[in-house]
């Protein structure tokens, strides 16, 4: 297995922990706080869709699809705070957006090459991705750190463990 390949196995399974974990949540449910003052679910969705089109489409530019308009400004540290559903996207939406997305991060692995990882990262993001091989590793990461977010909002909602 080569460089690329271990990026991609990862990427494919935190798509399937963020999935297993959303799959039985409703809109409302997105909403639910782990704790007073931690982010929800909806707002870790749009956060994570906007980072990982900010951060490839730098490395790749007009590799990303872009986003609906607006999208980016909705998910910033101030609309963190709300609670508002009008405020954030549906479900369907996320799912939607998040796959697209990865999808085209997916395709950058496959026509780039194990030396491609080694390049520089962007600047904006090279004291925590100084190659573009952390920069697209990253993007499994942040995915999974946030699901094990969702985990504890799954148990405060009562659903079993999934892992």
């Amino acid at each position: 297995m080569n460089g690329r390949q271990v990026i991609q196995k990862s990427l494919d399974q935190a798509q399937f922990v963020v999935q297993a974990y959303l799959q039985d949540l409703t809109d409302a449910e997105l909403l639910e706080r782990p704790v007073p003052g931690a982010n929800h679910i909806a707002w870790q969705l749009g956060h994570l869709i906007k980072s990982e089109h900010q951060m490839v489409e730098a490395a790749f530019p007009g590799s990303m699809p872009p986003l609906p308009a607006g999208f980016a400004q909705r998910y910033t540290s101030e609309t963190a705070k709300l609670d508002d559903p009008a405020a954030f996207h549906a479900k369907a939406e996320y799912l939607q957006l998040y796959g697209q997305q990865r999808a085209a991060t997916l395709a950058v692995l496959e026509r780039i090459t194990d030396e491609d990882l080694d390049r520089p990262g962007p600047e904006a993001y090279r004291s925590y991705a100084p190659t573009l091989g952390h920069l697209l590793a990253l993007q499994a990461l942040h995915s999974l750190m946030h699901a094990g977010q969702w985990a504890v909002v799954r148990r405060k909602l009562g659903r079993a463990p999934l892992f």
